[in-house]
């Protein structure tokens, strides 16, 4: 997006009829929250005068120390394309910031930032591209969403199979209304499955594009009488929904993971960006698969990466080199999912890529055979480990990261360990489905 002024976001907003403004950003778990203010509210709004109770926020601060403001990105100023009664509104970006002017420790963006700015200390601006999937389920007859699917359509599929292709297209056109760039976008493997893919930018403005995407498709959806879901397995047997995120470092204009000297067409750089992903691929699970319900995706047999290791042209492997080259050259990383925190995401892949070069880490051999078909003993031979197969195995790991820990800081990183070692707790105490059918009438 074009840089904008304060005088600009005035203007365009007399000259659109914009009523409301939706300040967005997102908790830790990274759920997008938003305060709406009138459009008399706008110019102090964009001084980062609006404050709200972080208290109520998750993982944010204590009650006694609650008060916090929202610092908008001009930059992100944009309208959305529903209106109502003729009036419209806008929704931009925000930092928060404490009453004392000090950016907030437990700020997401601000976490993103700071990843951001030791990249730049060290030479390299850090660009990505999402493919986020999604799920559109029928609603009942009281409006309440099913894991019921409108269609029957599978991979690349078009109308009448497709029956959600009316909800992704006016999706892709809402988010093109709204300055976004949209490369893809298609009907995945399962039934009721979407993707749509982005262009690549700025990391920052990824993460920031995610989270307005989640927002949008949901209100899409709403409009047709469906449910967006980014639950990443709401169905057994069918594959489920992952964020494959492409991502590569420049370096004064040039693309830093290009190397046409190398006979894969990599540079240094980009080895050692892929051995930091490896190197510290366990601990940052629980960030990139937040959810109990993420570890019901990897597992092997639906595409979904399971083994730490990467390739040139192998999909089973966690991090994919794809074929382009030259501005093109990126790296794939296979195992985020949509419920993952679009700035938490980016700041710790961005931060264990940078480990891996300052490092120096090596990431070994590509591996071109098809690890889901090998046997335990070839891939220890091999030294070929898994991705944490539960969410209780993905805090050990990230609870005992130092690196993690930095990378976050205290006060996100408690906060993160707290909220979801409650979060197992509740779900082992529940009685599942399941267990009901496997065992009610057996004993």
């Amino acid at each position: 997006m074009e840089k904008i002024s304060r005088e600009k976001i005035l203007r365009i907003a007399e000259e659109k009829n914009v009523e409301f403004i939706r300040l967005q950003f997102v908790d830790i778990l990274g759920i997008i929250k938003n305060v709406a203010i009138t459009i008399e509210q706008l110019p102090a709004a964009l001084d980062g005068k609006i404050m709200f109770d972080g208290s109520s926020i998750e993982g944010y601060t204590r009650i006694h120390e609650s008060d916090m403001y929202l610092k908008p990105d001009y930059d992100t100023f944009t309208i959305f394309p529903w209106a109502n009664n003729g009036s419209c509104t806008a929704r931009m970006m925000c930092d928060i910031y404490l009453p004392d002017g000090s950016p907030f420790v437990g700020c997401p963006r601000g976490i993103l930032k700071k990843a951001i700015a030791e990249a730049k200390a060290m030479g390299y601006e850090m660009f990505a591209g999402p493919e986020p999937e999604f799920f559109l389920f029928e609603k009942d007859e009281n409006g309440n969403p099913t894991t019921n699917t409108h269609d029957s359509g599978g991979y690349f599929d078009l109308s009448p199979v497709d029956l959600g292709g009316e909800a992704r297209r006016d999706t892709v056109l809402a988010l093109k209304k709204m300055g976004f760039e949209v490369e893809a976008a298609h009907h995945e493997v399962a039934p009721g499955q979407h993707e749509i893919d982005f262009k690549y930018t700025p990391v920052l403005r990824t993460a920031d594009n995610i989270a307005t995407f989640k927002f949008v498709t949901k209100v899409v959806a709403m409009q047709h009488n469906l449910h967006a879901t980014f639950m990443p397995k709401p169905i057994y047997g069918e594959s489920g929904s992952g964020m494959h995120v492409h991502q590569s470092l420049y370096q004064n204009g040039e693309n830093a993971f290009y190397d046409p000297s190398d006979k894969n067409g990599l540079s240094k750089i980009a080895y050692y960006y892929i051995g930091g992903l490896l190197k510290h691929a366990k601990e940052t699970t629980a960030i990139l698969n937040p959810t109990i319900n993420s570890y019901k995706r990897l597992v092997p047999g639906y595409e979904a990466p399971v083994y730490i290791s990467w390739s040139t042209q192998n999909r089973s492997a966690l991090v994919r080199v794809p074929s382009a080259r030259e501005n093109g050259t990126r790296l794939e990383l296979r195992n985020p999912d949509p419920t993952a925190n679009p700035y938490l995401a980016a700041a710790v892949m961005l931060k264990a890529g940078l480990s891996g070069i300052k490092n120096k880490i090596d990431p070994g051999e590509q591996t071109t055979d098809n690890i889901y078909e090998m046997s335990y003993q070839e891939r220890k031979n091999r030294g070929i480990s898994s991705l944490p197969s539960s969410m209780e195995e993905a805090i050990k790991y990230f609870q005992e990261s130092q690196f993690m820990r930095e990378t976050l800081g205290e006060h996100t990183f408690n906060h993160l360990v707290e909220a979801k070692k409650i979060e197992c707790s509740v779900y082992k105490k529940q009685v599942h489905q399941w267990e009901i059918d496997q065992y009610l009438t057996t004993y």
